[in-house]
Order: C-alpha cells, then structure tokens, then sequence
C-alpha cells in the first residue's frame, strides 16, 4: 500500500469500496518483517547454506466447512463490515494447488484442478475477526544518531468553537471550481451584512466550515456569479448566473479530541476535526490556483516549460495536513505536472501528431486518433466575446444538417475558415450533438494533461524537476514564502498558525549488513558502503547451472559475429562469477527479422524439444537481442513464458555492439536468478541471527497490485504476490500474478473457494499455492508471516488490512485445521511528499541523507507503529525515503528488529550490487505485475479501450505462466 501523497498511484485516492470497521484502539503488539528474493530451482555449489529441520506436512482438513480461526485476545471486537464487491472472472496466471501431503499428489492434483471449469467464489471475510491495527511498540535506538530536515511545518491552532454547516447549490453544479466561485462571491457580498463578519471555509462540496457560530441556524441566499472559463483563461467571460444557496447548521467539531490525540491519549484520530483545518488550510488557494488532488498548481507558482507535442508542465506545490508525534503538521513539497497547452486545437494536432500541415484530406485512421487524444478536452471558440466552454466528445467529418459548419460560421461570425474540410469537432452527447470547426476552439487553459507521457516527455519533465537536496530545500521554502498562510485572512480567522521553516527531526543511521559471498571468491563476506559494492574477487554464493541454452538476435545492425562474440564473453562473465555455464550453445546463434519474432521462437522451441526431449531435458534459457525499434518485449515475454516455457534474458542491440564487461556483470547476476541460483544472502541469515525470523521457519511475502493507465477504462488491475521459497536464507521469491477488476485495490484471489460440479468445493487462491511451494520447497511449512504490502493508499489501510488477513487466514485455515501462523502485516508506501534533508556534510555522493536513515518520532503517527527509511544512495535528485506502517502484528517485533530487517534486506535484491530504497519482496511484485500487464496489452501504450460506457465488463483473463517459469524469479 502506498500512501502516495494520500491518493493512490499518481495522484488522487483508490477504489472506492466502503471503508470497513477496523480498531485503531486498544493494545496489540506490532512488527513489520523483511523479504529476501529468489525463484525456486537450484543447483550450483552451496556456500554455507544451513541444514534444514524434517520434513513438516500439512495436514489436510477434513471436507467441512472452513474453520473459523480466532486471533489472539484483542481488546473491543468491532462488528465486520459487508463483503466488498468482488470481481468475477478472476484468475491467477496459474492454477493454483490444492492440499497434498507428498509432491506426486500436489502434482496430480494440480493437474486436475487446471482441467477443471470452475465457479470462482471469492470468500467474505468471517464476521468474528478483530483486527486491532498494531501501537507501536516503542523507539527504535540502534545506529548512531543524526538530526536531519523534513519539509514538514509545524501548525499552531487557537482554542476556538468550531461550527460546520451544510450547504446545497441550486441548480446542481458539477464543476467544484464553479462551486467554489459561487461561495467566495456568498462570502465576499455577506460577510458583514449576513455572515456576523465571519469567513468561510469551503471544501468544494457540501461542506463549509466556520470559526464561530453564524447569526442563523439556517439561510438561503442568491448569488449572481460572473466568471472566466478556466483558471488562467484568457478567454472572454461568461453570461451572468444565478444560484440559490442553502446554508444550515450541521454539527459542532471538537479540537479537544485532536489535542488527545496528538498527545496519545487517544487511539482514534478525530477525522472531522482534522479535516476542518485541512480546509482552511486550502480554500484561498483553491480558489485562486488549479486543483490536481492535493496539488496546486498555477503560471504565477513558476515558469512552465515545454514537453513537446502541445503538452507543457507546470510548477505548483503538494500540501497535506496530518497529525504527527510533535502536534499538527503541514507537509510542503514542491510538484510539478503536466498540462494541455493553452493553444489552438488545430495547432495541438499539428504539434500531437507531428503534421507539416493539413494538406492531405483526414483518413478514418486518422479521425480516430484525433478523437481519441481529443476526447474529453475542454475548448472555447475565438470567434464570440462571451465565450462559453465546451467538451469534446468526438470528431465528425461533417454533420447532417442542411448547412455546413464552414458556412454557418461565416454567415453567423463573419469567419472565413481556413481548413473547411477537415473534420469539424463535436460536443456534447450524440442525440443532441455541437458541431465546432478545430480552427476556432482554443484549448481552456489549466487542464491536466492524464495521458502516458512519452519518453521524451519524461525526460524533458524529469530535467526540470530533477533538483539536488539542497536546491529543492531551498525551492520548498521560496514556496512556503510564496503561499505566505500568515496572509491568508481564513486562516487568520480560524487563529491557524504555520511556522515557515522546516523542521529538525532526530534520525538514526543503521550499520549495513554484511553480505555473504561463496567460499571459493577473494572476497567472501562484503561489509558495503554508503550503499553499494561491486563483484570484484567476488562469486554468487548459489552460482545456477546452465548446460543447454541458445541465443536468437532480432537486430539487423549487429555485424553478423558480434552476437556470437557477445554471447561467449557473457557467458564467461557468468562463469567467472560462480555460476556453472557451458560455453556451447545448443545451436549456432540465429538471427531473424523483428517480423519473424513469433515464428522463430517456436521453432527454437521446437528444435530444442526434438534435441533434448528424449532425454527428458528442456532449454533453460535463452538469450534475446531485441530489435533495433522498440515495442518487442511484451510481446517476447509473452510467448516465452505463457505459451513455450522458455526462460529468456533480453539484451538491448546497442549493449551487444558496446561488449562492456559492467553491463556482462550486471546481466550474469539476473541470469542466476532466472534458473535457479543465488548471488548473495545476509550474513545473519546464514548465522541465524534474525530476529523473529531465523529462529522459526519464515515465509516473507510482497504483494502489489498495479493499475491500467489513465484512459484505459476497462483494461483490468494486476495482483501481484511473490513469496520467500527458502529458509533461513529468506532470497529466492516465486511470484504468482492475477487479474481482477478495474482499479480494484483488494486483491481478490489471494484465497478462494471453487464450486466445481464434480468435485465441489476447491479451494484455491495465490496465498494456499505459495504455501505448499514453501512446503515443496523447504519440506517445511511456515511458522511465521511476514507480509509487505505495496499500492494503497492511507485512506485504505482498514479495508485492504480487514479483507487480506482475513483471507491469508483462510488460506492457512484450509491447508490444515488450526493451523494459523502469526501475522505481521506492513503496508510499504512510495508515493508520498515528505522528503529528508541533510543537515550538515555527513552525506552520500549526491548530497543526500545516508544509506540506512530511519526516523520514528516527530513526524511520524502518535500511536501506530511507522517509520521513514531511507535505504538506499541517491543517484540523483533528492532521495525520497520509503514510509512503511505496520498495521498489524502477531509476531511482536520491537522497533529495531522491524527496521533492521526492513534495511538489511534491501541490500539483498537480485538485480544490482545496491542497496534499494524499497524492501525487495515489495519490489519483486511490482516487477511481477509490471510484466503481467504486458501479456494482455504489449508493448503499445495506445492499448486498452477507453470507452467510458457503463455496465459491467468481462475480466480479461491473464495467461497461465508456465510451471517451470514460475519455478525461478523469471521476472527479474
């Protein structure tokens, strides 16, 4: 989950199931656990791995219904929420086992369960759960201790009354920025005739907020509004509008219960309260600047800049007031995104599309591309003084009336149009359609452009925000200078304060782990630094072998024995790092035409069947140099791993033509991976020095659920779940990947249950068959949980915590009667705006905080059990440090236990000798998910449908991922 700026991914919330009933008081312990990495697959020589206790089997359940499983006593049991609305047509990308005491049965039965057509049946939650989401535990003290800055800002608040009143606008508006106009002219025309002098708080809907009681319980007022189309429009301004407003006394918020809060003496956060003052804080910019979530964004906040293809960026700033350990904070960060640009709408076709001029008539083809990068656009016409605004809602090549568009603009506006035939635009709906000429519509200023930005584009946006720690610190306080609350005459009234300097924040630095390296190496154990090592005099603890493998080239510019030069270094490379490689292919290097990719994969395949299946052997893997034009990978991954079974490395044409022995280095540690090895472990995994999790058989999940881009509106979500197949080690992660709804947060195939009509119930889900993988894997079954999860937002924390425990639970339930291991389940956040700054030279090469900073107090919760930790080096900009919160914990981990593991296992990530700033079993499902999405929409990002009809839509189904893919950590 990730807080993400309190929105989801991108901005702005996710789902929109109603939040369940879930504690926030009482006692429980909490914790958070780590994830080591790894596939399953072996082979290669063991540097130190430790022996393993006998084999533990589950012990299968008898044919009744699913047992109720009690957690530990919690303090008040709280009453379950309904089921949410679960998704039909769900599928993992493979058919997931059934309870088996020996693998011959799991694989006999598995092979049944594929054959058969099932009923999904997502299972609610049991109502007798009590989740009671985890206090902290206490401080954390390990590491030597620094002071850095937070762009955080402290905020004072007077003892006033507090009153909130609804408010009804008639006629209904829709727009919240017509809305908010509406009651800043109430306020500005009645404040002292009607209002008691007093000023209004607005939240754009039904809500305004008042330090004071106003002279009425309840008052209608009429308002007048004359207003511009779009913040920083420049076109003319509207017909004069009138509106009927209702205001009347709703209730009264109580800053008593926030002061309890924030000082720990009460468990529950007072919501309304906090969101009064989060409202002052944010009606006077509002109104004056562009909403984008909890961004604003305006000209005047700083120069935009150009992304190319009528699309510009503009400068602004996130705010977001929260309740923090040192009292009520204010967190500032300066943002920056993108937006049409302000220009002609055949201007924007001509920069979109990269036209020279319209000279040629439009082809179907080509209306469709407009429509689509035009729907839903905001234009006002150039030709009339009180221009309204009008969405886009098509594109017409002339509509079916008796005049045409050319000619009633001449007649009605005295306007010649220069392209008459190119297609008119439409807005509004198709029975009552307006018909536009694109040359006389200009696009209203402020719109956000949601469209995937290209790669240009990023650069181009990643080039003027990209700013050192200290230039965004001091780019963060011209800001705050900028916004100036102490002017604001809102929050004046309100008696808010906000300090203008960020504040100091005690940290620690955690030591880095040692790392544990093969024996036979110069170098066995690494002691890393400031967040990174190399492979020098060093070889993979678990070095894969490989003794049957081949090699295709898609490029047309390689010189014709340069793939062959490439190959045999790279697999010296891997040989000189510990892996066990044969220096002869299968067969000679093909090379094919990038048109060719499907044919020649399945006759690699097939050439490879015939060779080696007699001798019940298979290809283990096969090297790829793309083509020289992108959009090949999807498409490869796809066939390799859904439909022949092949495990691939794919390597870029230009990386085969440099021979570059760094870039070798960092390929051979991703091919070890993919069939089977490891390339290091912790060092206390292999001493068995891990808190919490050497001492007891440890199962470490990561799960993510990643979601379609913005416009594709009935592509599915992507669940990701990746779990730790060996113990103690804790590095080798097999990862099962499902679809489900669209923007659907809870991932829903974690555990279900099947009505077959033959066998009746079967009970399946990602959680049941990454268990028995553990169990097949290990000849153990896990003792305890540890799950990082990644993707949701704050305001999901009790939904996504309520109805994935309690299915983990289920899953546990189902494999043995009684059988539930402890639970610590850790929410893994990204996206959010709270940035660390250094506060003298004790820095890492990019002036950032150090590798392995954690701060717990100040600005962290008052009660629950978070931190920020900063586990990596920067490279460039400002490093963002990753929020993790423990929601909940049955395995009692203190502080230091939780945060040591948390960045100890960051340096365990298979693809780099780095340190990563999120914990890798979290990464790993990202990465799962992010290669799921490529066996149903490619490579294309003009994939996906983006109707915006109603209804429901079929789930499309993933491809099954072969078994012996999912053997081994394919999606590195």
């Amino acid at each position: 989950m990730s807080r993400r700026g309190g929105g989801g991914r991108g901005s702005g919330g996710r789902g929109g199931q109603p939040s369940p009933a879930v504690s926030r008081g009482g006692g429980g312990g909490s914790g958070r656990g780590g994830g080591g990495r790894g596939g399953r697959g072996g082979g290669g020589r063991d540097g130190g791995r430790v022996g393993h206790p006998t084999t533990q089997q589950f012990h299968s359940p008898s044919p009744q219904p699913t047992p109720v499983v009690s957690a530990p006593p919690q303090p008040t049991p709280v009453a379950s929420p309904p089921p949410p609305q679960t998704s039909t047509g769900t599928s993992s990308a493979s058919s997931s086992g059934t309870a088996a005491l020996s693998q011959p049965e799991v694989s006999k039965i598995e092979a049944q369960v594929e054959k058969m057509t099932l009923t999904p049946q997502n299972v609610p939650p049991s109502s007798s759960k009590d989740l009671t989401v985890a206090k902290r535990p206490g401080y954390g003290t390990a590491g030597r201790k620094v002071v850095v800055r937070a762009n955080h800002f402290l905020v004072q608040v007077a003892d006033k009354d507090l009153y909130h009143y609804d408010v009804s606008i008639t006629p209904e508006v829709a727009s919240k920025r017509v809305c908010r106009d509406i009651i800043n002219q109430l306020a500005n025309t009645y404040r002292e005739s009607h209002l008691g002098g007093r000023y209004l708080a607005y939240d754009g809907g039904k809500s305004v907020y008042v330090a004071g009681q106003l002279p009425f319980s309840s008052k209608e007022f009429m308002i007048k509004l004359v207003r511009k189309d779009g913040a920083g429009s420049s076109q003319p301004t509207r017909r004069e509008r009138e509106f009927k407003v209702s205001i009347k006394f709703a209730s009264k918020p109580d800053l008593h219960h926030l002061q309890q809060f924030i000082h720990g003496r009460q468990r529950d956060a007072p919501q309304e309260t906090i969101q009064v003052l989060d409202v002052v804080l944010r009606t006077k910019p509002s109104v004056e600047y562009t909403v984008v979530g909890r961004s604003f964004f305006a000209l005047e906040l700083g120069e935009p800049g150009d992304l190319g293809n009528g699309v510009e960026y503009w400068r602004g700033y996130y705010q977001s007031l929260r309740p923090v350990q040192m009292g009520l904070s204010l967190n500032i960060d300066v943002s920056a995104r993108s937006f049409y640009e302000p220009i002609c709408v055949t201007e924007y076709v001509v920069k979109h599309f990269n036209l020279r001029n319209f000279s040629r008539p439009m082809s179907d083809q080509d209306c469709r591309k407009i429509r689509k990068v035009l729907r839903g656009v905001k234009v006002g016409l150039t030709c009339r003084e009180h221009a309204r605004t009008y969405k886009i809602t098509g594109i017409s090549s002339e509509p079916k009336t008796r005049i045409s568009v050319a000619q009633y603009f001449r007649e009605k506006y005295g306007v010649t149009l220069k392209y008459p035939s190119l297609p008119a635009i439409q807005a509004g709906s198709d029975a009552k359609p307006v018909y536009l000429p694109m040359e006389v519509c200009k696009i209203v200023a402020g719109q956000r452009y949601t469209k995937k930005l290209n790669e240009r584009q990023v650069t181009e946006m990643l080039r003027a925000t990209c700013q050192r720690p200290t230039n965004r610190a001091e780019s963060i306080g011209k800001m705050v200078d900028k916004i100036d609350h102490s002017k604001d005459k809102i929050v004046n009234d309100f008696g808010i304060n906000v300090e203008s300097g960020l504040c100091d924040v005690g940290a620690r630095v955690l030591p880095s782990p040692m790392l544990k390296y093969h024996d036979t190496g110069k170098e066995s154990r690494v002691d890393p630094r400031m967040g990174q090592w190399n492979m020098i005099n060093k070889k993979m603890i678990n070095g894969g072998r490989v003794d049957y493998w081949g090699c295709v080239n898609f490029s047309s510019r390689l010189d014709p024995g340069l793939p062959s030069e490439f190959c045999h270094q790279l697999v010296s490379m891997c040989n000189s790092k510990g892996m066990v490689f044969n220096p002869t292919p299968l067969f000679p290097v093909r090379t094919a035409h990038a048109n060719q990719i499907d044919g020649a994969l399945r006759d690699i395949h097939s050439h490879s069947l015939k060779s080696l299946g007699p001798q019940g052997k298979s290809l283990q893997l096969l090297i790829i140099i793309l083509p020289d034009i992108s959009g090949s990978y999807g498409k490869i991954k796809r066939i390799c791993e859904t439909e022949l079974g092949i495990v691939s490395q794919c390597c870029q044409p230009r990386q085969a033509q440099k021979l570059n022995k760094q870039y070798f280095e960092n390929v051979a540690l991703k091919i070890n991976v993919k069939v089977g090895g490891r390339n290091n472990v912790l060092n206390d995994a292999i001493q068995r020095r891990i808190p919490l999790v050497s001492d007891r058989p440890t199962i470490i999940f990561g799960a993510d659920v990643t979601h379609p881009q913005p416009g594709e509106d009935s592509s599915p979500s992507i669940a990701a779940v990746v779990a730790s197949m060996d113990w103690p080690e804790v590095t080798k992660y097999r990862g099962i990947v499902s679809a489900q709804g669209h923007r659907d947060e809870i991932i829903q195939d974690l555990y279900r249950e099947d009505k077959d009509p033959q066998k009746g119930l079967v009970r399946a889900g990602m959680i049941r068959e990454l268990f028995i993988a553990f169990r097949r894997s290990t000849n153990m079954k896990p003792h305890r949980i540890i799950f990082y999860r990644d993707g949701v937002s704050e305001g999901q924390f009790s939904q996504v915590l309520f109805y994935e425990v309690d299915a983990i639970r289920k899953a546990c339930a189902s494999l043995e009667e009684g059988y539930q291991p402890p639970i610590t389940f850790v929410v893994v956040q990204k996206r959010h705006h709270t940035r660390l700054f250094p506060t003298s030279a004790d820095t890492d090469r990019s002036g950032n905080i150090l590798p392995g900073t954690v701060v717990d107090t100040s600005i962290c919760h008052p009660t629950e059990f978070d931190f920020y930790l900063n586990s990596h080096a920067g490279i460039q900009g400002t490093s963002r440090p990753t929020h993790y919160h423990v929601l909940y914990d049955e395995n009692k981990f203190t502080a230091d236990a939780m945060q040591m593991l948390t960045n100890n296992l960051c340096y365990t990530y298979a693809r780099c000798t780095r340190s990563v700033s999120i914990v890798p079993p979290a990464y790993y499902a990202h990465l799962a998910a992010f290669r799921a999405r490529y066996y149903i929409e490619g490579d294309s990002s003009d994939s996906g449908s983006t109707s915006s009809g109603g209804g429901n839509v079929e789930i499309q189904r993933l491809p099954s991922i072969k078994e012996n893919v999912k053997d081994v950590m394919f999606y590195c």
